[in-house]
Formats: C-alpha cells, sequence, structure tokens
C-alpha cells in the first residue's frame, strides 16, 4: 500500500518535536563524538560555486521611475496576497532558505533586517545568499494624523512588496550544512509580518509528499471541496470567493 508517514522522515531527523507554528523543526545535522561537524551533511561540494558577490545586496525603498513619469496609486488588491505561489515555490539551489507559510507585505525595513543579519551571520568565504523577491513597488496611501476625509485619495505613504503563501523570501547555500544555518534562519522568520519558516531541500520534500498521502488516505467523502463544488447546503452562496477556488485551504 502507500507508505507510512515515518518512511518519509526516514533520511530526515526531527531535532524538535515540539510544533512551531504547525510545522515541524527539522535538522540535517551529523553529531561526531558529542561536537557538532557541519560540513558533514553534504560531502560533496564540488557543484557549489560561491559568486564574486556573496551578500545580499541593498534594494532600492522605492521604484526607480523616469523623471517625466508620476507615481502612480493602487487599490489595495489583496489578490496579489491570497492563494499560493506558483512560481518562486521552490529552493534553485536546492539548499536552505525561508519560506512563507502565509501571505502578507513586506516592508522595506523588513528587507533591511534580512540582508543586515544575514550578512553579519553567514561566512563569505563559504557562504552565499540571493534574493527570491522584489523590492518594494506596490504603493500604499495614507492620510495624515488630523487630516479631514474627502479629496480623493491620500498620498503615497511607502511602498511594499506583496507576497503569497509558499514563497520563498531569500536563499542561502554554500559550503555548510543545515544545522549551522538554521538557528539564525529560524529567528529572522519569527520576526516576519506574517508566518515563515526556515526550510531545506529535504524539509519541502518531506512536506510535499506529506501533502499527497493525506489526500490519499483521506476516508471521509465529504471533505470542504465536495461540499463546496456541489454546492451542499446553499453553501456556496455564503462562502467566500477565494473559498470556491482554494476549498479553505489558504486565507
Amino acid at each position: 500500500m502507500f507508505p507510512s508517514v515515518r518512511s518519509v522522515f526516514q533520511a530526515v531527523h526531527v531535532q524538535n518535536s515540539s510544533l512551531k507554528h504547525g510545522w515541524n523543526t527539522i535538522s540535517t545535522s551529523c553529531v561526531q563524538g558529542g561536537k557538532k561537524n557541519y560540513l558533514e551533511a553534504y560531502q560533496d561540494y564540488a557543484d557549489i560555486v560561491i559568486p564574486e558577490r556573496p551578500k545580499l545586496p541593498v534594494l532600492p525603498r522605492v521604484p526607480i521611475l523616469p523623471t517625466n513619469v508620476r507615481p502612480h496609486k493602487m487599490q489595495k488588491n489583496l489578490k496579489f496576497m491570497r492563494g499560493p505561489e506558483e512560481v518562486h515555490n521552490a529552493l534553485l539551489h536546492e539548499q536552505f532558505g525561508i519560506m512563507a507559510l502565509t501571505g502578507g507585505r513586506l516592508r522595506f525595513s523588513h528587507l533591511e533586517v534580512l540582508r543586515l543579519k544575514i550578512g553579519k551571520k553567514m561566512d563569505p568565504s563559504r557562504m552565499f545568499a540571493v534574493w527570491r523577491v522584489d523590492s518594494p513597488w506596490q504603493p500604499v496611501t495614507k492620510r495624515g494624523i488630523g487630516k479631514r476625509h474627502g479629496g480623493g485619495k491620500g498620498p503615497i505613504d511607502h511602498y511594499v512588496t506583496p507576497i503569497k503563501a509558499g514563497r520563498i523570501i531569500v536563499e542561502v547555500g554554500g559550503k555548510c550544512s543545515y544545522e549551522e544555518v538554521q538557528p539564525w534562519l529560524s529567528k529572522l522568520a519569527d520576526i516576519m509580518p506574517f508566518r515563515a519558516v526556515a526550510v531545506d531541500q529535504k524539509y519541502m520534500l518531506a512536506m510535499k509528499k506529506l501533502e499527497e498521502l493525506k489526500e490519499q488516505r483521506n476516508i471521509n467523502p465529504l471533505t470542504y471541496k465536495y461540499l463546496v463544488m456541489n454546492d451542499m447546503c446553499n453553501c456556496r452562496h455564503w462562502v467566500k470567493d477565494i473559498d470556491k477556488l482554494y476549498f479553505g485551504k489558504y486565507e
């Protein structure tokens, strides 16, 4: 029959059994003689090339526009944060990174915290980091305190980068193991304005396998998807529009 959940994690060592944001913290370290050997998890580093500039570059605070172009204003456009990420949802270097679990918005201050902390913690001689998100581009308007309402849309206050669930925010790689980068990647994931988690390639493959096992082993025919698609009890009149697409999986 189908493989057990335990067999999915045979090659993965679960370091902390406590649940954090609904996810397990997975480690791939090797311990020899009571000391952690960070270079033992990945034996072959021949295919890893450290770029000339391994640290994260500074992203612009506002979009760079021509001098004759007026900055445009936008609506909230919550569709940019709802649903799953379908493009940037995998690790390109197949090593480590920070993944968003829910949708949200990143401001320039959040990107600067990531850049400064990662640049301080990582070793540039054998590690590198790359951005997986764009610089802030969506304008957010705000009226000043005490301003009278009316008179059209307010002025632009700042710019943000919308993020969907499953989006890889930043990627870290090089001649290092997950045990070495996981402590400070997890701390950076905790200070994000939305739920995020530090991941590695084994973690993402295991989570994908678990999602498939959940669908295969489900014995309840009356799932949320079945109820909405068949309009049971006239539920399509009161469920949200996003639930008609993702069936309660994403907010």
